[in-house]
């Protein structure tokens, strides 16, 4: 049983299968970008084990059940190495061959690396402003703020996740009970007056069910969720908070402002806001100037650069140092890199990448390259010797035949 299998995960057929397979998710996920994005593409197609139902040239489904890029990844990997290793014997006159597979499962497990532990932020500065953190470009979070701490602030995050089920949340740092009334995954907040309420709701503005904060003051239009790269959803969600079988009140959060919000319980004051979510440093950046440079009689980027101050406690460290195009800081094993602007030339945006096995794929390149190099060059200089020795070179051959002989014998023995 055992042999039957590696025979089955080792073999040619099932490398074509999964090369089949490979180019049809590639396919189907390609037209997937028109109507779900690139982003959320990738993660359906790419970054899963499974996919369960398709939109194909406008025809959904959700029937189709697909093997997700995990699931073909993983298999290719067992294939290759079960295949290394039971059907490839060692020998010098192969070890271009080896070479060139041990390349191609670095890469593939260098690919497996980066989408389990990279992440990509931005960090957004003013001139003269100072962040110790960056945001994420999609996910974003409910936070709960202590801020009757006298040297530091309790921060307690839920993921945006779980506030769709529009159910209770609960949070074992939270000494109240928070249930989401309403959700929207898309909207725009507007003030309104006793006026223009009626005009708005005309145009599918809607009052939210909150009682505290700003909620009572403003209004809600839900718009459908985006998923071009260059947008992103700003959600808003109506919260009710419950603490010893009382009501508290419910207060509406949005993306959208960054108003503070406050509930009081047990003599402690909570800010409460939902925002993108933040992934904390150990240490700060300031941006202490930025330059942008047009190309003569256009408005188009010729150079756009920042200055930025780097304050790390924990290494005594006080520097500044500059990030521009091609140019970024690594930093703390991460890279920030010189992204956008925004219009006044006084705002930047840093790309924050962290990918801890970003080197792995130039060492599975370099690997496979080496691999092919030493495999074209063996088979050279064997081709070469022949040529000068033809009798050697027909003795090579009648060997060769004789080998191949006793194990056709062997074999149907």
């Amino acid at each position: 049983m055992s042999d039957r299998l590696l025979k089955t995960l080792s073999s040619l057929r099932l490398t074509v299968i999964l090369l089949v397979l490979g180019l049809v998710l590639i396919f189907v996920g390609t037209l997937a970008q028109v109507h779900e994005g690139l982003y959320n593409a990738q993660v359906r197609y790419f970054k899963s084990w499974v996919i369960i139902g398709v939109t194909l040239f406008g025809t959904k489904m959700p029937w189709l059940i697909l093997p997700g890029g995990y699931t073909l990844g993983s298999v290719l990997l067992v294939n290759l190495t079960v295949a290394h290793f039971t059907r490839f014997k060692w020998t010098w006159r192969k070890s271009g061959i080896f070479m060139t597979h041990l390349g191609i499962i670095l890469l593939l497990l260098g690919q497996l690396g980066t989408d389990i532990l990279s992440t990509e932020s931005a960090m957004r500065l003013e001139e003269g402003e100072t962040k110790n953190y960056s945001e994420d470009f999609h996910a974003n979070e409910l936070v709960f703020v202590n801020k009757s701490l006298p040297n530091e602030d309790e921060v307690v995050a839920i993921p945006e996740s779980f506030m769709q089920g529009k159910g209770e949340l609960k949070h074992p740092q939270l000494p109240f009970t928070v249930k989401v009334k309403e959700y929207w995954p898309n909207s725009f907040l507007t003030n309104f007056g006793p006026f223009i309420a009626e005009s708005l709701a005309k145009e599918g503005f809607v009052r939210p069910t909150a009682d505290q904060g700003i909620g009572p003051k403003v209004m809600v239009l839900p718009m459908p969720v985006v998923t071009a790269m260059d947008s992103r959803n700003i959600p808003s969600a109506v919260i009710e908070v419950t603490a010893g079988g009382a009501v508290k009140g419910a207060w509406l959060v949005s993306s959208q402002t960054s108003a503070k919000q406050v509930v009081e319980h047990d003599g402690k004051s909570w800010e409460m806001a939902l925002r993108f979510k933040r992934h904390y440093k150990p240490y700060s950046f300031t941006l202490m100037d930025f330059t942008h440079e047009r190309y003569p009689g256009t408005d188009l980027p010729k150079d756009f650069r920042s200055r930025v101050r780097v304050v790390n406690p924990s290494k005594n460290e006080d520097r500044e140092v500059e990030i521009f195009m091609n140019n970024p800081l690594r930093y703390d094993s991460m890279a920030f890199y010189q992204a956008s602007f925004e219009p006044g030339d006084t705002v930047t945006v840093l790309q924050v990448v962290k990918n801890p096995s970003w080197l792995t794929p130039y060492l599975a390149c370099l690997m496979v390259g080496l691999g092919l190099t030493v495999q074209f060059m063996i088979h050279l200089v064997e081709f070469t010797r022949k040529r000068m020795n033809p009798t050697t070179a027909t003795t090579d051959v009648k060997a060769k035949n004789n080998q191949s002989r006793k194990n056709a014998e062997v074999a149907k023995k």
